[in-house]
């Protein structure tokens, strides 16, 4: 790895640097952030039915699955393999999260790896608190570009590029056809209710499960195992397993670690969509704790 102390100004430079940088959030992504937040107390005007929150469920489902199946295990850590075709799926369904483009969002997770809770981690709970490794740094001016650097496996293919340009376009999509299914009741929970928990639950990946769980593994940060961040962001709670072993599409290591994102995969793999499904070898699972 490289020496971060050789690329990095002095500590003094950096965190008077790393404050303004901080604070200067970008506007076109703070105010529809927050209208999103907004929009959903709508749902005082539309009322609720069984089915808004049936299909409110099952948009929360389905997309977390292909953030976390797609966006985090595939395209930031390649833990199995898939045809070309399928990887575009994955990139499209993920980005119906909106929570930008596939490159964009696995460049920056990659970035996070490489300095996990170091000068350099993109969003440390350590370093900058709470409030910016949650929700600030999605919001800032400074990580606004695609690190095309960290993913030269994946820009090569332009479909993909023009996703992660036009990422706005399969979330445009959904709304309108939470539209179509019950109006304005069913887009509002469908899309509003069910988008703005989705980013919180994830975001909690990113804050939470470096502050609030237990320590299986002797890592070099701060990462923790939270089961109940585990059962609703699909299995991404186990995060002290995970940057143990980050290569392994099974990040529940345990038959007790619930996992839904891998059975999703383990089941996809039974109909050839996904192949190569790198498991954790013995010796780490084992390994001195």
């Amino acid at each position: 790895m490289t020496n971060l102390n050789a690329t990095l100004p002095s500590t003094s430079t950096r965190s008077v640097t790393q404050s303004k940088e901080q604070r200067k959030y970008h506007p076109a992504r703070s105010i529809p952030f927050a209208l999103m937040h907004v929009t959903c107390f709508t749902v005082l005007l539309t009322g609720v039915s069984l089915k808004a929150i049936i299909l409110c469920v099952a948009m929360y489902a389905i997309r977390m699955f292909f953030l976390t199946a797609g966006y985090h295990r595939y395209f930031s850590h390649r833990s199995f393999n898939t045809s070309r075709f399928f990887q575009f799926v994955l990139a499209f369904m993920g980005c119906t999260a909106v929570q930008k483009g596939p490159l964009w969002w696995a460049s920056h997770h990659r970035r996070h790896h490489k300095y996990t809770d170091q000068d350099g981690d993109v969003h440390s709970p350590r370093r900058d608190g709470f409030w910016w490794s949650h929700v600030g740094w999605v919001l800032s001016s400074k990580y606004d570009s695609t690190d095309w650097d960290a993913m030269k496996d994946f820009a090569r293919f332009p479909e993909l590029r023009w996703l992660n340009t036009w990422h706005i376009v399969p979330g445009v999509m959904v709304a309108v056809f939470c539209f179509l299914i019950g109006g304005w009741q069913c887009l509002v929970w469908g899309f509003f209710v069910s988008t703005v928990i989705l980013y919180h639950a994830t975001f909690s990946v990113n804050s939470l499960a470096h502050m609030w769980g237990k320590r299986r593994y002797a890592t070099t940060d701060d990462s923790r195992n939270n089961w109940f961040i585990a059962l609703f962001t699909g299995g991404e709670g186990w995060h002290n397993n995970h940057h143990h072993y980050m290569a392994s599409v099974k990040q529940g290591f345990f038959w007790w670690e619930v996992d839904f994102s891998y059975y999703g995969l383990r089941v996809m793999s039974w109909f050839k969509l996904v192949r190569d499904l790198r498991m954790p070898p013995r010796r780490l699972l084992m390994a001195e704790r």
